[in-house]
């Protein structure tokens, strides 16, 4: 049993956060272990509230996992404040020091999808300056991209110059550019060394979507730490957000969590 890693903040309705990243963990057959970076108040209606966990508790989370249980893998969402975004990368730091090499991707939560803030603007400068450098890969939506690189990204056509822009922040950096807000969700790869893929998609009709962006990074990690390839994790990421928003059971009154446990359901 491989131990995975989410550093994330807590979502109450477990649509997104760390208790949906722990549930994808569970469902690719590994052990999932948490660090919590902030406690939101929200439901299916949306982010009403948030809160940080400071610096030294994240730092002190980090410590005590690292010290007893080796980990093969790191997922990064909401990070919520720049000191914190800083924290984790003193993290990493750490662990190529001493030699403890393992996949980290980021999923740069800057926003929610109903549009409030949870990054600030110094703790997107901290990241692009100290995270990127860090980590393997990065799962942006377009409006993330945005973010990050600083260009407006309106178009299908902008993506791709986006995230070669992205992948220059980074030292051996894999972008997957995901295309939920496109008529097609077609997802875009840009491997280390490689060509630019696209990953097709199709559109479902499903009121049942919340914690996608969480999903596929947790998938893509789970996937890389099974020992697939970049184009294979990435596609097969994708296969499981797609299925787990096909067959979610709506709940709520607002946007409901998508199914994360499908692979461990009858066929």
């Amino acid at each position: 049993m491989q131990t995975v890693l989410t550093i994330a903040g807590f979502d109450p309705s477990s649509g997104a956060g760390v208790t949906a990243d722990l549930m994808v963990f569970a469902a690719h057959g590994l052990f999932g272990v948490s660090c919590i970076t902030a406690l939101t108040v929200q439901s299916t209606l949306g982010v009403k509230g948030t809160v940080p966990v400071s610096a030294e508790i994240v730092h002190d989370t980090l410590d005590c996992l690292q010290s007893d249980l080796p980990l093969a893998g790191i997922k990064i969402g909401m990070l919520a404040t720049a000191e914190n975004v800083a924290m984790v990368a003193d993290f990493l730091e750490m662990l190529r020091d001493v030699g403890r090499r393992a996949p980290v991707v980021l999923d740069p939560v800057v926003r929610a999808s109903s549009g409030r803030e949870l990054l600030e603007a110094e703790g997107v400068a901290v990241m692009r300056r100290r995270l990127l450098p860090l980590v393997d890969w990065v799962t942006p939506n377009m409006n993330e991209l945005g973010v990050l690189t600083g260009h407006v990204i309106g178009r299908r056509e902008d993506l791709p110059d986006a995230a070669r822009l992205l992948q220059a922040m980074g030292s051996e950096l894999h972008v997957v550019v995901t295309g939920g807000e496109l008529a097609t969700p077609d997802d875009l790869l840009l491997p280390v060394g490689g060509e630019i893929v696209c990953l097709t998609g199709e559109k479902i009709v499903s009121t049942s979507t919340h914690g996608t962006g969480c999903a596929f990074s947790s998938a893509l990690l789970s996937r890389v730490v099974l020992g697939d390839d970049p184009r294979e994790a990435a596609s097969r990421a994708k296969t499981y957000v797609s299925e787990a928003i096909r067959t979610a059971t709506p709940i709520g009154h607002g946007v409901g969590p998508v199914n994360h446990l499908w692979p461990l359901g009858d066929d």
